[in-house]
């Protein structure tokens, strides 16, 4: 298989700064017979303010990772005749839905963007100048003073992505998680047969089929032992279940796997230790790669052992590559975790910015 350079990231730092304001003028008002006019200089322009905007088509924080540093537009200067500097031009930045904003200094949350349109500030740009027509009174009707531009903000953040999916898949790796998206939804993960093939989280969309509506399904990396202390890059995957309304924990059953019990409760140990309330999540388990005796005597195996413990899940028996049981499965995703369709397309709001 090709090396290639990964294209999803869920964490970066970013260096925003926002426009400077422009300086105010200082002008005289001249023309022909008229040699000692009033004060007639403008204001700067207001500086560009940085904003964040979640985004639907927005799935991954690589392309932010790799500018590092955005920058909005400077006000203006004021001119002569009372003419006001031009407001620099603001730079919305698309971000995906589920995304957290922090101060990397101070590691305080500002924002967290889990509504499409949602937006806010997080660099406010600098106010334009006063021009010295603003300095004119009775007493002083030929100010000579005017202000210089206020620098905008610049702020170092943080960002991290969290998924925003309706139903998590875990389990060890090469449990076939990958292989299920697939099958399951118009996703297209990297998958193969050896562990750790996916490298960074999947999403697909599950179509109703009768049901209506839709179930997002995120493929969460295979957890290894450990993984709640950081081992491998448990810390950075487990974050993508949080916001999920049911897990579907997938348990190797195929011949010469490990014990699937054993399997099950690693994973299951992890996601707790990581946080106790996703213990607490629905969760529905599938045996896979149930094709052969061997493979269902593991599976029944599997169903023995859990039966023992006190609300135990119900197990459903899969093989995605042969198709059993996966048209029962998705018929259990959607009674446990569909959504209700949508009547219509909320916009977010774009006209409201939240400053940070």
């Amino acid at each position: 298989m090709e090396n290639s350079e990964p294209t999803f990231r869920d964490e970066t730092l970013l260096l925003v700064t926002a426009g400077n304001g422009g300086d105010g003028c200082v002008s005289f008002y001249r023309e022909k017979f008229v040699t000692h006019g009033g004060p007639d200089g403008g204001d700067g322009g207001d500086g560009g303010s940085v904003v964040l905007r979640a985004d639907e088509h927005e799935n991954s924080l690589f392309r932010l990772a790799r500018m590092s540093q955005i920058s909005a537009q400077n006000g203006a200067n004021g001119g002569s005749k009372n003419c006001f500097g031009k407001a620099g031009q603001d730079t919305v930045v698309a971000v995906p839905v589920g995304t957290q904003i922090f101060d990397a200094e101070h590691g305080n949350l500002l924002a967290d963007l889990t509504l499409t349109g949602q937006e806010i500030v997080v660099a406010a740009g600098g106010r334009g100048g006063r021009g010295n027509a603003r300095f004119a009174s009775s007493t002083q009707q030929t100010p000579i003073r005017s202000e210089d531009g206020h620098a905008g903000e610049v702020r170092r953040l943080r960002l991290e992505l969290k998924l925003m999916a309706d139903v998590g898949i875990v389990g060890l790796p090469n449990a076939g998680k990958s292989t299920l998206l697939r099958k399951l939804t118009s996703a297209r993960p990297r998958v193969g047969a050896y562990p750790f093939t996916t490298l960074h989280p999947s999403l697909g969309v599950m179509q109703g089929r009768g049901h209506g509506g839709s179930l997002v399904l995120a493929d969460i990396p295979g957890l290894i032992e450990g993984a709640a202390e950081g081992r491998g890059l448990g810390l950075r995957f487990l974050r993508h279940v949080e916001r999920t309304r049911l897990l579907l924990h997938l348990v190797d059953c195929s011949t010469g796997a490990a014990d699937p019990a054993e399997s099950f409760r690693v994973v299951r140990q992890e996601i707790a230790r990581y946080a106790p309330e996703l213990a607490e999540r629905p969760v529905l388990v599938a045996a896979t790669k149930v094709e052969d005796e061997e493979s269902a005597e593991q599976a029944s195996a599997l169903e023995r052992a859990l039966a023992r413990e006190p609300g135990a899940p119900p197990v459903l028996r899969i093989s995605a590559a042969t198709g059993r049981g996966v048209t029962e499965l998705a018929d259990r995703l959607f009674a446990l975790a569909a959504r209700p369709a949508p009547a219509g397309r909320e916009e977010g709001p774009a006209s409201r910015r939240p400053k940070a």
